[in-house]
């Protein structure tokens, strides 16, 4: 029965991604209504995660983000079903792209780790990447429980030629010899176990971060970059995306470095445009532990 009704929707899906973007964006209009407004959808996680980021803010600027918010959330939903049939021109047409750092490095066959946070579509700019640049597009995820939904994203994910790694081949895949230069491609800001994270102060809140990124990096002793997603505030799903240099060198920075550098340049890009992050998301669900392992904190290096 499970594989029937996953089939239905599967069914569903393909056929919603050859709607019109004006009609998608009327049935995301229609989904915000309900999930949000009727079923009030991760409500109390939303305007906690939000309260708490931002304590100066006067109640009535919390809830104006988070009705942007819903509203952001529901059309990420419909433009990633629209990815299953999107063309080429369609995808290229809906970015403005700052990567005149990839076309340097690239000029120098170097291969670069790019460290990014659940802004915008990110789905829509993996596809992007894969007919924009020249690098192997190389993208760390999530497996899901459903193996015939995580197939269907699969082949949405990759008809571009990105290749996709699950989150625990990452490192074993990201030392793996390749035909040309790539990206390897991490989204860092969820919750990792607190015992193995990296802890810092992020919007306000004590807060663990994957440690995958600093490791990785520092095998492969990559440039490594960090990719801010800003949406367009005049036209659904248009976006602007842009990449700031980390380091050259990880092997020579203190430890965690990276991780701070990429938290800091996360938070101002959500300070920003703050509807345009993952919210919903229960990014605080872990408390620092009482005695953190020196890997855990920021290295500080004595400039004597």
């Amino acid at each position: 029965m499970e594989n029937f009704l996953t089939r239905i929707v599967i069914k569903l899906l393909d056929t919603f991604s050859r709607f019109s973007w004006k009609a998608l964006y009327r049935f995301s209009d229609i989904l915000r209504f309900f999930i949000f407004d009727v079923f009030h959808y991760r409500q109390k996680v939303i305007l906690t995660n939000l309260r708490n980021s931002f304590p100066g803010e006067k109640e009535e600027t919390i809830q104006e983000i988070a009705k942007k918010y819903y509203q952001n959330f529901t059309d990420i939903i419909f433009e990633t079903i629209k990815l299953r049939s999107i063309d080429k021109s369609d995808l290229l047409n809906r970015f403005e792209a700052d990567s005149d750092i990839l076309d340097y490095y690239y000029a120098q066959k170097k291969n670069l780790v790019v460290v990014a946070g659940h802004l915008g579509n990110w789905e829509m700019l993996n596809l992007f990447g894969s007919v924009r640049f020249r690098y192997q597009m190389v993208v760390v995820y999530h497996e899901l429980a459903n193996q015939t939904f995580d197939n269907w994203f699969k082949d949405v994910r990759t008809q571009f030629g990105t290749e996709m790694v699950p989150m625990q081949e990452a490192f074993q895949r990201a030392v793996s010899p390749r035909d040309k230069p790539f990206l390897f491609i991490l989204i860092n800001d969820q919750s990792p176990v607190p015992e193995r994270a990296y802890w810092t102060t992020f919007l306000n809140q004590d807060t663990g971060v994957f440690r995958g990124v600093e490791l990785i990096a520092r095998k492969l002793n990559a440039p490594v970059l960090y990719m801010g997603v800003l949406r367009n505030n005049f036209k659904r799903g248009f976006y602007k995306f842009y990449f700031r240099l980390i380091t050259e060198a990880p092997k020579k920075e203190p430890t965690n470095y990276i991780l701070e550098k990429q938290i800091t340049f996360l938070e101002e890009d959500i300070v920003r445009q703050p509807d345009n992050w993952l919210w919903s998301h229960r990014r605080w669900k872990h408390k620092r532990p009482q005695v953190l392992h020196r890997d855990q904190t920021l290295e500080v290096k004595d400039k004597s």
